[in-house]
């Protein structure tokens, strides 16, 4: 059992092996999971949360290293938490966008974590918001999520950060992709990186004139911006972290920051709560209960949804 009271007090003194086990208690459901975010509530809230999103070989790990670069230069202390796809066979993850981000390896102000997402569709681990709450409470200013990528269905990262960053490349066909994935939607912030190839003027045309169509905004209301950059060679991030700032003092004088978080904390509880209801009817396989209700509904006497309605008063005496 892990000194959760001390573990804390050394992640919040930004000791790299503190972070690690906590999060790591995290992804592991340990035991000690309540116990740990009990003592991460109150320190937790402070950080800003960027999500960076798009489809593989846009370049999310190194726009997400020169956004690292960005804000060290500001003198901020940066989290990154970076998604990657299990194996459907073994359950494992190559973790490479560590290794793509090696240049802040050594950096006290930075701490990477890759994460596997272990079968959980939407982009993002299951345990990524206990994590970002980890990295908050350890006094990250600022907390870069990077997702899987997005295919037609990883639009997670939406309802996980105060501010979604959508990357593009040219010759990708992204803008189709943009379309059917609903990326449109999530986006507060458009980057057409790799912007010294051909086609990247196109790129940029093309989703401008998409984002203008499926446009219903009013007066003042947030108009996402696209950025073009070279995130190899560090061209065009300042821009990013200028539009990214542009949009936390949006959010913040409209109040739309504080309801974004009052969101995502809502649909945290739901997940937990459902998890945990999930994990007691998948314990009554073979319980006489539910063996009762499907001969019922087998006999004509009882309907399925009765039936589930009768499984949940049992459950939950409601």
């Amino acid at each position: 059992m892990q000194d959760v009271p001390s573990l804390v007090a050394a992640a919040r003194e930004g000791r790299p092996r503190a972070v690690a086990r906590l999060i790591s208690l995290v992804e592991g459901a340990s035991p000690q999971l309540r116990e740990v975010m009990a003592a991460l509530a109150p320190l937790a809230g402070n950080a800003y949360v960027v999500g960076l999103t798009g489809s593989p070989g846009v370049g999310k790990s190194t726009s997400t290293s020169a956004l690292v670069s960005a804000y060290r230069r500001q003198g901020k202390r940066v989290g990154v938490l970076a998604v990657d796809p299990s194996s459907p066979f073994s359950g494992g993850a190559l973790l490479g966008d560590r290794v793509r981000m090696s240049d802040h390896a050594s950096d006290p102000g930075v701490y990477i974590r890759s994460m596997a997402t272990r079968g959980h569709l939407g982009g993002l681990a299951w345990a990524a918001p206990q994590a970002v709450r980890v990295l908050d409470a350890a006094g990250c200013d600022v907390i870069l999520v990077e997702t899987v990528g997005v295919g037609q269905s990883e639009v997670e990262i939406a309802s996980q950060a105060d501010t979604s960053v959508v990357l593009l490349a040219p010759g990708m066909g992204d803008g189709i992709q943009a379309a059917k994935a609903g990326i449109l939607e999530i986006g507060d912030v458009y980057v057409v990186n790799k912007a010294d190839r051909d086609g990247a003027d196109a790129t940029a045309r093309e989703l401008n004139h998409m984002l203008g169509l499926g446009e219903s905004r009013g007066p003042g209301d947030w108009r996402p911006p696209i950025v073009k950059t070279v995130a190899a060679r560090g061209e065009g991030i300042d821009e990013v972290v200028e539009a990214l700032e542009k949009h936390r003092a949006w959010m913040e004088e409209r109040g739309e920051l504080a309801a974004r978080r009052l969101a995502r904390a809502s649909r945290e509880v739901e997940t937990i709560a459902v998890t945990a209801l999930r994990e007691r009817i998948g314990s009554l396989h073979g319980d006489r209960r539910l063996s009762a209700l499907a001969d019922r509904i087998v006999s004509g006497d009882l309907d399925p949804y009765g039936a589930a309605d009768s499984l949940i008063h049992d459950l939950t005496g409601s």
